[in-house]
């Protein structure tokens, strides 16, 4: 069984280069695991990768699956979701994917609530973002469930918020820009895990765009 950054006490950055992708056991699709518990069946945040016209064979996600698509089309007997689509598969769900043109995403498997059962599709190209907390922060929020909440957030360059803690922990994709705090500076395709009750103070000299995920994280 697989260990990789499973330690959900322990903060975690993976930065572009950290990690290589790796074959998946179906020719054409690649994964870059950022944290894994278990085998081929698993507890499972990764980027995956699929080369123009490959395909993954049928199956279930007995603990759901949320993804957002961050290059090309991904398509399913459900639908076509082109980049920038964030799709929520609850538990029990099946499917059998494919892209004709390839396609990157950033995937999270086994890790909804069991009473979590609503199937969503967001096209985040065209969804209406809100006012953030402070100027220079806009929102799309994208899923809310008990204590997690899930959303992409925008940052205009020179956005600096209020230090915070984060109760059931925070887990961030950079998609655009640099986010920074004061442990560092994550360009995009930075990935980030700080374990629930942990504090920062970010903020972001050049602007960026992130996907965002709080509460969700064991105390």
């Amino acid at each position: 069984m697989l260990q990789i950054r499973s330690d959900y006490a322990t903060r975690a950055v993976v930065r572009p280069g950290d990690e290589a992708f790796v074959p998946s056991p179906l020719a054409g699709v690649e994964r870059l695991m950022l944290d894994r518990e278990g085998g081929e069946v698993a507890r499972a945040t990764t980027i995956v990768r699929y080369a123009p016209g490959s395909r993954f064979s049928a199956h279930t996600h007995g603990g759901g699956e949320e993804f957002l698509v961050l290059e090309g089309t991904f398509a399913d007997e459900h639908g076509t979701y082109p980049a920038g689509t964030y799709v929520r598969n609850p538990p029990g769900s099946s499917h059998a994917p494919s892209s004709a043109e390839g396609c990157v995403l950033f995937v999270k498997l086994m890790q909804f609530d069991p009473e979590d059962r609503e199937r969503k599709v967001i096209d985040t190209r065209s969804a209406e973002w809100f006012p953030g907390l402070v100027d220079g922060l806009t929102v799309l929020p994208l899923h809310q469930f008990g204590s997690e909440s899930v959303a992409l957030v925008r940052w205009a360059p020179g956005t600096v918020f209020q230090p915070h803690t984060h109760f059931g922990g925070e887990e961030i994709l950079v998609l655009e820009g640099t986010f920074e705090d004061e442990h560092g500076a994550y360009p995009a395709g930075t990935w980030l895990r700080s374990p629930s009750m942990s504090r920062h103070h970010p903020f972001t000299r050049s602007g960026c765009t992130i996907l965002v995920k709080v509460g969700h994280l064991p105390a």
